[in-house]
């Protein structure tokens, strides 16, 4: 039965719109899209923002255009996932537009991260669940662990996600692990620093009871420690049930400020989760209710969220 589903099963043959709802492709990506989507076993179809032109050098195409591919994507009946085809910036400049009426109507997975973390904090305000998980224009051509990546995250969709089912493991035990009891939570999160930028705005996810996950990409520790002191004084880090970090890739190491704002909390965390903008990159579905489970080292699925 449908309801036995936290996120249901693509069909075989499924179809995934691919739509640009931030940076623009880099030159050559864009041709590879379709025929890795296929090699995959699923159907593509390709928005026409994806093409371009693009505006002001940094973003896919104009506002319009990208918001009309993901309203046009979420409606089209013959599409049954929605995927980013990259991450960058623009997300954030589409949240004040969205229709919430169409995107209720049609609560069909969102596969993407980085930028797309906007995104998903948004449906997860409406109850519904995506997967912060690699793009093919960002990720999957780029090697291959890149594509063992890509691999994963289609068993995943074919699997489908019910309740109980182990998300997957940690790497092994870090040194910012904190112990503690087994807690339950909204997952939410995704780059820290798309995250930060949601605040002050409607779009803020609500933090409280949720298990955070965490990752970014370039950042150095003092920017980390900025990104993590504008969520303490936003009061958002008093009342997590957990936190789950991912990597923090492409910048000086910035554990021993993570442990400075994460281990006073009180609440458990788990490091070396194979996700963010570095590999191993596996599949992690946001805004479900999860179990974390530190000693353990796991995340295991739990409940759909309330639909809003």
């Amino acid at each position: 039965m449908i309801d036995d589903w936290i996120l249901p099963p693509l069909p075989p043959g499924a179809c995934l719109g691919v739509v640009a709802p931030a940076g623009p492709p880099r030159p050559g990506t864009l041709a590879q899209v379709a025929p890795m989507i296929e090699r995959l076993g699923f159907r593509a179809r390709v928005f026409p923002g994806c093409e371009g032109p693009a505006v002001l050098d940094h973003l896919a195409a104009s506002d319009g255009q990208r918001l009309d591919d993901l309203h046009a994507a979420f409606a089209d009946p013959q599409v049954d996932a929605v995927i980013g085809l990259r991450g960058g910036y623009g997300c954030m400049r589409l949240l004040d537009r969205l229709d919430l009426s169409l995107l209720r109507a049609h609560p069909k997975p969102l596969i993407g991260y980085s930028d797309l973390t906007a995104l998903h904090a948004v449906r997860q305000t409406l109850g519904q669940a995506g997967w912060h998980a690699p793009m093919p224009a960002s990720d999957w051509h780029r090697g291959e662990a890149q594509w063992a990546d890509a691999l994963a995250l289609a068993a995943r969709l074919r699997q489908g996600l019910r309740p109980g089912d182990l998300l997957g493991t940690a790497l092994p035990a870090q040194p910012l692990d904190r112990s503690g009891p087994v807690v339950e939570g909204p997952l939410a999160g995704g780059n820290l620093a798309v995250l930060v930028a949601l605040m002050g705005t409607p779009f803020m996810p609500d933090l409280r009871g949720a298990v955070l996950f965490l990752e970014d990409v370039g950042e150095d520790p003092y920017k980390i420690d900025r990104l993590l002191c504008q969520l303490r004084l936003g009061g958002h880090l008093d009342t997590l049930a957990g936190v789950v970090l991912g990597s923090f890739s492409e910048a000086a190491a910035p554990e021993a400020v993570l442990a400075d704002y994460l281990h006073p909390l009180g609440c458990p965390v788990l490091a070396g989760w194979p996700a963010g903008h570095a590999t191993p990159h596996r599949p992690l579905p946001i805004g479900i209710r999860v179990a974390l489970d530190v000693a353990e080292r796991r995340l295991i699925a739990i409940a759909p969220l309330p639909s809003t």
